[in-house]
């Protein structure tokens, strides 16, 4: 461990400094009555440490590639950034702007928790340790670019990242995961300033936590430094935060900052200065106290004005300097700096989509293995990608051949080859939440520089559900690789049979869910992951355990509609019913589509809906064309999920009303009635239903649907 630092001397420009932000975040909390002050004000030295003497960053060119990356992990802190921004001198924070927080306008720069659209925020936090684990990836990302392109002289990458944490993030599990890889990893890189001052939303943290955080840090393989005077020692501070940037240990670095949460308040120290307004009787005491008018509001003194004027001359002094050593490098290593400047754009290599295999497999296959026969060729040969798996290379198929391993260049791990921190695979562990958070910091660091492919089995997907969600606010391109995704995947049973997690994935906003059916629809998935539409959408390329045939009729350059007709019924016939087949059971659709045709006389269209979120943007009259609903073709669903969502687009389910069984995968199959003859009688029964026979008690040919009273527009599960 690093040891402690000295208490420095507070200067009076500090102290002046220090005392009008606080009272700032006192005022812009008062205003509207609301907001998080106490930690905020208790940070500040903090922030004086880093935006005036430590960390680098372009107020006036705040996409600066080279920049530091700061990560407010403890967003609800978030008036501690937005101040600090409007202060070093982002253009979009005036002084107006930061008066808009907590307030009705639509317009605001600050909302209740960082938003990355905004100038001089990198990623979005709110949910606690997600933020760290974002920090480990955007740390992963500026450590690979460096490891891949920096040479001799020419260190065109050399950021750092700084994420501020507060007791509460280190409470969350994903935290502790991302921590854990970190060190393991060595990102030395990386910096976690801990805001240590005891308090949660419900008391003191010794309500429910004992431990010796800064000996676990250490256990981690984190070099651990300690800040006794967090909330004035910003000597001490700029000494600690120096020493991370340098790194000497060769590892991520912890700094563990005692302070005062609410300092100054008559509420220091306690949990009510967490969440609430200090009050106006509070917010004037201390104006006096601190020998400033009470009846001024948001006062910022020409000598604090003054005190940050340089941030934004000297960013750019900085942008001007990386850019003639790019120049430099462009002389120097023309080749390598072609490709750099291409990865800095977000390009993919032109020509990628010729990757794409096109030839399928002859005989019954995994889509999983499909799936990862389209990923091979685009990850081996385009830079961009970093795949990662939690725990599961060999049952998600994503280590493609001559892979190397993401690792510490010092590390020769008892299993495997040693990797370098060049390599673009990355082992996770079993870290399902905190490896797809930090694969949205990979995506964050700047657009398109990195492709982060993640992958599980589906069911863990839930796991990680709220780190996707996250990359969904950001509008991330981070494509997961979900395998194992329905009963079919048998003897593990149903804790591991993903029956309602479509569900929540089509649902969210802003999630591509592709359920793919064969070889054709993995290679029209991913192509459509990776296209320019779906730059700004974390795509989830969900594939089965077991083989499935390849089918007759599936396209992937349909895939972007996200419902296609695979098969249709006779020129001018008119189509009894219309089964809408999804991934694994588009075969069974197809093959009972067959049976109803040949054996009932019923005529069946069939529909490959690999992509409700996509189908959904299509024009009314594709829609109407893909269902043919308004022609009063009724519409079933065969998906042996739970049926939520299906009501909008269908008229019936077949579908699980329950949890799975563990079963070979073809036994749970006959099980649940998801075999060919089973489904044949459950949609003879429905369209029975939906003729209006069948209903004068006798089973007739409402067979394989339960007797009850049924009406046309009420969806049914069958």
């Amino acid at each position: 461990m690093g040891g402690s630092i000295v208490v420095g001397v507070l200067s009076p420009e500090h102290d002046h400094v220090l005392k009008t932000f606080r009272l700032l975040i006192a005022d812009l909390c008062e205003q509207f009555r609301g907001g998080h002050p106490g930690g905020a004000i208790g940070m500040a030295a903090i922030g004086v440490a880093l935006w005036k003497y430590v960390m680098r960053y372009a107020p006036h060119s705040p996409d600066w590639f080279n920049r530091d990356r700061f990560v407010l992990s403890n967003g609800h802190t978030c008036l501690f950034q937005y101040t600090f921004l409007h202060l070093s001198g982002y253009r979009a924070m005036t002084l107006s702007q930061l008066q808009s927080y907590h307030s009705a306008r639509t317009d605001s720069l600050c909302p209740g928790h960082p938003e990355m659209e905004h100038e001089g925020i990198e990623v979005t936090t709110g949910p606690l340790g997600q933020g760290v684990a974002n920090a480990v990836g955007l740390a992963m990302a500026a450590t690979n670019l460096a490891a891949t392109y920096n040479r001799p002289g020419f260190d065109v990458v050399d950021n750092h990242t700084w994420c501020m944490v507060g007791d509460a993030c280190l409470q969350e599990g994903i935290a502790l995961e991302a921590i854990s890889l970190a060190g393991h990893l060595r990102l030395s890189n990386l910096t976690i300033v801990y805001d240590n001052n005891q308090i949660t939303c419900d008391g003191s943290v010794d309500l429910t936590n004992s431990e010796d955080v800064k000996a676990k840090m250490g256990a981690c393989g984190w070099d651990v430094l300690d800040v006794e005077d967090g909330c004035f020692d910003v000597e001490g501070l700029v000494a600690a935060l120096s020493s991370a940037r340098e790194a000497k240990a060769g590892k991520p670095t912890f700094i563990n900052v005692r302070t005062v949460i609410g300092v100054g308040s008559a509420v220091a120290g306690t949990a009510t200065a967490h969440g609430v307004a200090l009050g106006k009787d509070d917010v004037a005491a201390m104006k006096r106290a601190y020998g400033f008018d009470p009846a001024q509001h948001f006062a910022i003194s020409d000598a604090v004005r003054a005190f940050f004027a340089e941030c934004p001359p000297r960013g750019e002094r900085w942008v001007r300097d990386w850019q003639g050593l790019l120049d430099r490098y462009s002389a120097a290593h023309p080749e390598l700096a072609a490709e750099f400047r291409l990865r800095r754009l977000g390009q993919l290599p032109p020509g990628w989509e010729d990757l794409l295999p096109t030839a399928v497999p002859a005989k019954p296959t995994p889509t999983r293995a499909s799936s990862g026969a389209v990923l091979a060729p685009l990850a081996a040969q385009i830079p961009a990608f970093m795949v990662g798996t939690a725990d599961l290379s060999p049952s998600v198929h994503m280590a493609y051949p001559a892979k190397v391993d993401f690792q510490p260049p010092s590390l020769v791990p008892t299993s495997g080859p040693p990797g370098v921190y060049t390599g673009r695979y990355i082992h996770y562990g079993v870290r399902e939440h905190a490896m797809c958070a930090i694969a949205n910091g990979l995506a964050a660091f700047s657009p398109g520089t990195f492709i982060p492919v993640t992958s599980s089995f589906f069911i863990f997907y839930l796991y990680a559900a709220p780190a996707v969600r996250m990359g969904a606010l950001m509008r991330l391109r981070v494509v997961h690789a979900a395998t194992h995704d329905s009963i079919g995947m048998g003897e593990d049973g149903p804790t591991h049979q993903p029956v309602e997690l479509a569900a929540l994935y089509r649902a969210m906003p802003n999630v591509a869910l592709f359920r793919v059916a064969d070889a054709e629809e993995a290679a029209g998935a991913w192509a459509c992951a990776l296209s320019d539409k779906m730059n700004e959408t974390p795509s989830i390329v969900s594939t089965s355990r077991h083989a499935v045939p390849q089918l007759a009729g599936t396209r992937r350059d349909a895939i972007p509609r996200g419902a296609y007709v695979v098969k249709e019924v006779a020129a001018g016939a008119q189509a009894d019913v219309t089964l809408l087949g999804v991934g694994a059971e588009l075969h069974i659709a197809l093959a009972a589509a067959a049976a109803l045709e040949q054996d009932h006389g019923l005529r069946a269209r069939v529909v490959s809906f690999p992509c409700a979120r996509l189908f959904a943007q299509q024009a009314p009259q594709y829609r109407r064309a893909v269902l043919q609903r308004h022609q009063g073709v009724p519409a079933v669903a065969v998906e042996p999920y739970v049926s939520a969502g299906w009501e909008r687009w269908a008229d019936a389910a077949v579908c699980m009303k329950g949890f799975g069984k563990s079963l070979p995968g073809p036994d749970a199959y006959r099980w649940f009635g998801f075999d060919v003859g089973a489904v044949v009688e459950r949609v003879r029964g429905f369209v029975g239903l939906w003729r209006g026979e069948g209903g004068d008690g006798g089973r007739g040919a409402s067979e394989g649907v339960e007797e009850r009273e049924w009406v046309r527009g009420e969806f049914l599960e069958i």
